[in-house]
């Protein structure tokens, strides 16, 4: 029995060090950049609060809205300050939900926090990049009645949480044609997987990570506009989303 011991103590030594080391991959991530924490800073059009959740509120106008965004995998969340703090200045609650190890899989309904922190918020727009992308389209297909509008950044749903049949859901799909991540054949794919009126936006030139302030991503092909210019490009087209137009 004495060998059954050794092997028991042996597999778990194994277990608690692969878990460590998960851990510890899933912490070690890029750090925001300057122009991330920058939009982190309330002013006269943008109320900023950054517990629990990164939210950013309209100052002069009436809420339209709600935007709930997903931050992509082993991304921190600040990293999308810039484009949420631009999209709240056009009237919309935008919130940044930070997830476990940041990775969205281990949270995928933190949406459902949100929206019950806002109840006089009654229409809802959930979206996120790549990973919380995913997340964001396996929220709307396990709750099908408070989100009508699905914005996808560099994403796409999984093959098990297909939404073609959701032809009421509202969906956009916001894609660099340099991503090399979420390249534009997986994009071309998801189609089937997406409502059918889905409106697909092409960033001519962007990649995988120019759609936060992160820095360049392993795996990734080099953007050929800058990331002020797809940034640009990204607000606009979720502001389109969100406006219905």
């Amino acid at each position: 029995m004495r060998w059954l011991r050794w092997i028991l103590a042996g597999s778990l030594v194994v277990f608690v060090l692969a878990a460590l080391g998960f851990v510890l991959w899933a912490l070690w991530i890029p750090a925001p950049m300057p122009e991330a924490l920058a939009a982190l800073e309330s002013d006269e059009q943008v109320h900023v609060t950054t517990d629990p959740w990164l939210i950013f509120t309209p100052v002069t106008t009436p809420v339209k809205g709600g935007f709930i965004l997903y931050p992509g995998g082993r991304v921190d969340e600040r990293a999308y300050a810039p484009a949420a703090h631009a999209i709240a200045a056009e009237g919309y609650l935008v919130v940044i939900t930070p997830m476990p190890l940041h990775l969205a899989v281990f949270a995928p309904n933190r949406a459902q926090e949100v929206m019950a922190a806002y109840p006089k918020v009654t229409e809802w727009a959930i979206g996120g990049h790549s990973l919380g992308g995913a997340m964001a389209a396996n929220y709307v297909y396990n709750h099908p009645e408070p989100v009508d509008n699905l914005i996808l950044w560099a994403a796409f749903p999984a093959e098990n949480n297909s939404l073609a049949d959701r032809t009421a859901l509202a969906a956009t799909s916001i894609y660099g044609t340099a991503d090399g991540l979420a390249t534009v054949a997986e994009i071309e794919a998801s189609r089937a997987l997406l409502p059918p009126d889905t409106h697909f936006v092409p960033i001519e030139g962007g990649n995988h990570a120019q759609f936060g302030w992160y820095g360049p991503q392993k795996g990734d092909n080099p953007a050929t506009i800058s990331r002020e210019e797809q940034q640009h490009a990204v607000v606009e087209a979720t502001l389109a989303a969100l406006e219905g137009s």
